[in-house]
Parts: C-alpha cells; sequence; structure tokens
C-alpha cells in the first residue's frame, strides 16, 4: 500500500519534535493515516489528502489539539503537524487490535454478547455526552468512527477531526445514513449540532443493537439505483421508521429483513420505546429527541436485567421495569421459557435513587451501582465490588461475596446477622439485607 507519505520520511511536528514515518495503516475519504515514531513512541499521524487540506480544516484541527481534550474514549488529535508538501495532519494515539470497526460485526466477523454490545452503546452515549458537556458538537457520528472491544464492550471514538464548537458552522454535515432529516433537506437554518448529534446517535445505537438501519425498510427496495436523490428521500424528505406504529408502509420484509425483525422482538420494551419515540416525532421535532441522559439510565437498566437462557445459555435482554412488561418472553435462541433469577436491589443515601441488578450466575455489582448519579458507567474489574460466586463443595447453592477492603453487616430475612469482610460470602437468600458502606444498602428480592 502506497500513499502520499514515503516510509521513512521525516516531519516536523508544530512543537518542535522530528516525527519519522514507519508505514501506511488506512485511508479514509478526508486522508490517510501512518505509524509514526516519536520520541514518546509510535503514534499514529493522521495527513489530509491536498484536496480537503483547507485553511477551515487547518483550524479546526488548531483548535482540537489547543482544547487538550483528555479522555480515553477518544483517540484525541494530540499535536498539530505544519504544512509539508501541499498538506497537513496532526497527531493521535494508536488504535490498539482489540477494538474492531462495526462493519465486521454487522457482516457477523465477531464473537460477541448481548452483556457486550450494551455496554458498548451505553459507553458510546456516556462518551459523545462528555464531548457534548464541553460545547462540542461532533457533527459526523456514524459507523465509520466507532470501534468496540467485543469482549468487554470497551468503546474507542476515532476520527474525531471534524468536532467543533456548538454553533460553528465550518466543516461537514455527516454521512447520509446518519444524518438528522432537516440537515438532509437542507432546511433553512439547519445545521449539524448536538441536537442533529442525537438523531445519529439513535441511529448509530439501532444498529449496534438491531444490526440494521432504522429507516430502511419495504421502501428501499422498491428504489432501482439508489442515488444520492434517492437516499435523500430516503433519509430527509420521507424519513419513515421501520416500526412506526401509525404507519406500516416502511416495515420490515420477512425474506430480505429477517434479521431485524428478530433482533427487535428480542430488544427490551424499554428500548423499544426509545427508538419509537427517536425514529417518529423525533424525525420532525429535534427538540424531542431522546437525550444522553435517557439512552443511558436505559441502557443501563437492561444491560444489568440481562439474563441467560437455562437451556441454551443464550443471554436474553428482560425488562427492568416489572410493572410494565411482566412477563419475559421466551429465549431468542431456542425459544424456552426464561426463569428470572433474584435481584439486588441497591439504593443510595440521598439524593435517593434504587438500582436493580439481576442475580444470574456470576453476576456482578460495580462501584457505579452505589452512587445516585455515577459520572460514568465503568464494568470492568477494577470497579468490582460484588460478584455471586457458587458454593466450592455445594453445587446450586450461591452466595455473594464481598469485593471491597471494606466490612459489610448481612441481615437474614430472620433478623439474624452477620459482618461480611473482605473476600467473604454471604449466602444469597430472598429478603436479605446488606449494608455496604456509605448509607447504601442492597436487598436481595425474589423477582
Amino acid at each position: 500500500m502506497t500513499g502520499m507519505l514515503d516510509s521513512g520520511t521525516r516531519l516536523t511536528a508544530d512543537t518542535g519534535e522530528e516525527v519519522q514515518v514507519v508505514g501506511m495503516l488506512g485511508a479514509g475519504g478526508q486522508g490517510e493515516v501512518y505509524r509514526v515514531r516519536t520520541s514518546a513512541g509510535e503514534k499514529a499521524l493522521k495527513w489530509y489528502y491536498p484536496t480537503c487540506a483547507t485553511p477551515g480544516q487547518d483550524g479546526i484541527v488548531r483548535e482540537l489539539v489547543d482544547r487538550d481534550f483528555d479522555d480515553d474514549r477518544f483517540l484525541w488529535p494530540e499535536t498539530y503537524m505544519p504544512w509539508h508538501r501541499g498538506s497537513f495532519g496532526y497527531l493521535m494515539g494508536l488504535r490498539p487490535e482489540r477494538f474492531k470497526g462495526l462493519p465486521d460485526l454487522f457482516r457477523r466477523r465477531l464473537r460477541t454478547s448481548t452483556r457486550a454490545l450494551l455496554t458498548a452503546c451505553l459507553y458510546t452515549v456516556e462518551a459523545y455526552q462528555a464531548l457534548h458537556s464541553r460545547g462540542i458538537a461532533y457533527r459526523d457520528i456514524s459507523w465509520g468512527n466507532v470501534f468496540f472491544d467485543p469482549d468487554t464492550g470497551d468503546i474507542l471514538v476515532c476520527d474525531n477531526d471534524n468536532a467543533v464548537v456548538e454553533g460553528d458552522v465550518s466543516g461537514i454535515s455527516g454521512t447520509m445514513e446518519f444524518m438528522a432529516p432537516e440537515l438532509v433537506r437542507a432546511d433553512p437554518g439547519a445545521r449539524p449540532g448536538t441536537q442533529s448529534d442525537l438523531h445519529s446517535l439513535a441511529v448509530l445505537l439501532f444498529m449496534f443493537l438491531m444490526n440494521h438501519h432504522p429507516l430502511k425498510g419495504k421502501a428501499e427496495l422498491t428504489i432501482h439505483c439508489l442515488d444520492e436523490a434517492a437516499e435523500r428521500k430516503l433519509y430527509g424528505k420521507s424519513p419513515l421508521f421501520v416500526f412506526d406504529p401509525a404507519d406500516d408502509s416502511n416495515e420490515p420484509d420477512p425474506m430480505e429483513h429477517a434479521t431485524v425483525l428478530a433482533t427487535w422482538d428480542a430488544a427490551a420494551g424499554t428500548l423499544q420505546e426509545l427508538f419509537r419515540r427517536s425514529f417518529t416525532a423525533g424525525l420532525h421535532d429535534p427538540a424531542v429527541r431522546v437525550r444522553e441522559s435517557q439512552w443511558r439510565d436505559a441502557l443501563r437498566a437492561v444491560r444489568d436485567s440481562v439474563v441467560e437462557c437455562a437451556s441454551c445459555g443464550r443471554q436474553n435482554m428482560t425488562e427492568p421495569d416489572e410493572h410494565r412488561h411482566p412477563a419475559p418472553r421466551p429465549c431468542w435462541g431456542c425459544g424456552s421459557r426464561l426463569v428470572l433469577p433474584p435481584r439486588l436491589t441497591v439504593t443510595t443515601p440521598p439524593p435517593r435513587t434504587e438500582r436493580h441488578v439481576r442475580l444470574p450466575r456470576a453476576a456482578r455489582v460495580h462501584a457505579h451501582h452505589l452512587l445516585a448519579e455515577p459520572a460514568r458507567h465503568d464494568y470492568s474489574d477494577a470497579t468490582l465490588v460484588a460478584e455471586l460466586v457458587e458454593h466450592p463443595a455445594k453445587p446450586g447453592r450461591f452466595g455473594i461475596a464481598n469485593r471491597t477492603r471494606d466490612t459489610w453487616t448481612g441481615t437474614r430475612s430472620d433478623g439474624t446477622s452477620q459482618q461480611v469482610g473482605p473476600d467473604q460470602t454471604v449466602p444469597l437468600r430472598s429478603g436479605l439485607e446488606l449494608e455496604l458502606g456509605g448509607g447504601v444498602r442492597a436487598v436481595v428480592r425474589a423477582k
């Protein structure tokens, strides 16, 4: 693979540091990415095609570098690389191999799980929420800019050189399939920003979980040539959700769209409701689009309600709110009836909130479950607070293991209590109450 920069080329960064090109990593719509050697180790260099190396893009990159946005979920532009032979670029971190592109997910080339996908969606929402909270609009949220670890759900947002301060009109408007309808139509006064980002985010979440675009149903099958004019009609002039409750003219075709029919049926009703709002009222009124906080709360609740099927072992979404959705649906994999395990209800001190965590085999509780308003959710081993473990000598008997450095107080339903020290286990029983410290209480409930 050859590119604009030869291996061995030496460039000087804006900081005065010398950078040497090692080899080309890939190419995209705006430029090429190279592996380079720096005094701080190997980095990635994005180098713009001359046609994309405009003064406007130069200003965007310089502003992004100056912002010094330190967030491990983004490969943020770190260092500006000045003009050389008609172009310029910037340095960023290298993407670790464990992060995979969404096209591989959509083509079913990755082995992943329902929990990992929900975790990836939750982390993606929080990443863009962090960006928006700093007054930055991404403007090009799409399947090409987000990478995820199929085992853990960790995410990494790349190609961040189109993000700008909210209200800035320079740069691109986005990728057509993900653009808000008002941008596709080029409505007067419509411009890319956080409101249009919310539409793009909803499309991305739908594709993550449903492996399908929310506006591609029977209507697309009637299009003989999906050219730009046809796309503008599909995504802008006449957008219609494939599961619109009031209009089934764009519903999925049973033969051509079997995947989305199956994934939609397997999705929690809590998420279905948010997708309906996003792609019905939200298509026409940006003000009613689902906010990041709403996606966050729903994704967290559904992720904590995933259970394995006792017959086939597949992970299933169940409903966090049993009052609205009382009966679990059959397993999406084998059709067997799902048996719901007990759940742990965690109550935080004021502002009082409740977190509900299902307790299937190997269930885990993390530090964010003990907080009323966690700044960020983290399901990694580093934040483990408790986990469900099986008795080594009595198969089928489970207990809750304390994975903190503090001692808990456990009170059984008969009123007797015991101290549960670090790495000690208390038997799992309905009605068990745990004092986890800091005013946090947890109760085991049968359902």
